[in-house]
């Protein structure tokens, strides 16, 4: 994405995600920031992981000269995002109709969690909530227990920033053929509804029961599942398939028969089976022998060991970047290598450069009258290496190695 320009508003969560994704692809992303954000704990540095590779400029868009300054960037900008609450920015005067009248090939990304419109648009909410009324909270968790929240990666990350980052890249591609621009109205709910098609098609054909804790991907079926171990750690098993079952019931020596495997009324005693087995042995144990075989068994790891992890490790998944392990860009390309991106800017360190860099007048009147903010320094420019060349794979502990003795083979999950 060399030489495309992303104006983004500062927000949160799925929107900077989507920034950061699109900044890892290449595009020069510009934040702007409200004045006193530089002053909340998260702003800027090393751990500011979800601005990174971006450029920091503060304009005040409550005041009357900031919004058509922001115009004047938006004209030469290929796609802005923003977060706001349906109405916001029109009522700034930066909304869709103000900016595609000055940049007609511009392509208006809009992020929200409810949508632009439906009784619930103008509603508060975070991730928990949104994932909750699509029925993707419901759906997860033990049998008889109550729902447990999945972080906040199926609504904000999964359904949210993703569907944005899709939806600006569709647009830009309409708007390179056709000359003209649009608005992506990316709403966490429609994004969760879309990431539940596998499972509403299992719905619709009686595989799936509105139930949670007794389906095939939820902990229901019993070589499908997660167990602890005897040091109180855990094993996924995923051994869905009859040659990776009988696999693993060789490896743990369990005596009953591979071919009652989809025989449900043989679970709940192959489940306490397994899970008398798991409790034998220490997860490292068990990792060792599962090691090198296609049983489809994993320890369950932490986010500091499996940065560590030898094959996250071999593929630079995770990066050390400053002293904060984070991910590297994904995905990668054989031709055009992703950006490394550099750290997050200092709040408010390119408002200068960002106005002299793509033509935009008035910066002494904005800077005068408090409208824009110039602070701190610049970082450097973006890289355009690939990560491998700019980067060293993430190592804080040491975790178990999984590893396929068939390496032609994908193993399927």
């Amino acid at each position: 994405m060399a030489g495309c320009r992303v104006v983004e508003l500062g927000g949160i969560g799925p929107g900077p995600f989507a920034g950061m994704f699109l900044a890892d692809l290449g595009a020069e992303v510009v934040r702007v920031d409200r004045p006193g954000r530089a002053d909340e704990p998260d702003a800027g540095g090393p751990a500011d992981v979800l601005n990174r590779g971006k450029r920091s400029m503060v304009l005040d868009l409550k005041q009357p000269s900031a919004p058509a300054a922001l115009l004047d960037l938006v004209e030469r900008a290929d796609i802005l995002i923003e977060g706001f609450r349906p109405g916001v920015t029109e009522r700034l005067g930066i909304g869709p109709h103000d900016c595609l009248a000055r940049n007609p090939r511009l392509v208006y990304g809009r992020m929200t969690g409810w949508g632009q419109d439906g009784p619930l648009a103008a509603a508060a909410g975070h991730d928990l909530t949104y994932i909750a009324l699509t029925g993707a909270l419901g759906a997860i968790g033990e049998a008889g227990g109550p729902p447990r929240i999945p972080l906040n990666l199926v609504g904000d990350f999964g359904g949210g920033g993703c569907y944005l980052v899709v939806g600006v890249l569709a647009a830009l591609h309409a708007a390179g053929r056709t000359g003209r621009g649009q608005v992506v109205d990316a709403a966490i709910v429609d994004g969760t509804a879309h990431l539940l098609a596998s499972t509403f098609g299992k719905l619709g054909r009686d595989e799936w029961t509105d139930e949670r804790g007794v389906n095939r991907f939820d902990g229901g079926w019993p070589f499908y599942a997660v167990y602890e171990t005897r040091d109180g750690r855990h094993m996924a098993v995923g051994a869905l398939e009859p040659k990776f079952y009988r696999r693993l019931v060789d490896l743990l020596d369990l005596d009953v028969d591979p071919d009652s495997q989809h025989d449900p009324s043989t679970w709940p005693e192959l489940r306490r089976r397994l899970e008398t087995r798991f409790a034998q042995r220490t997860r490292d144990e068990w990792t060792a022998l599962f090691e090198g075989t296609d049983a489809c068994v994993a320890p369950v790891l932490s986010l500091i060991e499996a940065a560590a992890h030898p094959h996250l490790a071999a593929r630079g998944s995770l990066v050390d970047r400053d002293g904060v392990v984070q991910p590297a860009a994904a995905p990668r390309f054989s031709a055009t290598p992703s950006n490394p991106g550099t750290r997050a800017p200092v709040v408010g360190a390119d408002t200068s450069a960002v106005f002299r860099d793509w033509g935009v007048g008035g910066l002494d009147e904005l800077l005068g009258s408090g409208a824009a903010v110039q602070s701190g320094r610049p970082v450097a420019a973006q890289s355009t290496e690939p990560v491998a060349q700019s980067t060293e794979p993430a190592s804080r502990s040491t975790a178990p190695a999984v590893r396929s003795t068939e390496p032609n083979e994908r193993i399927r999950s």
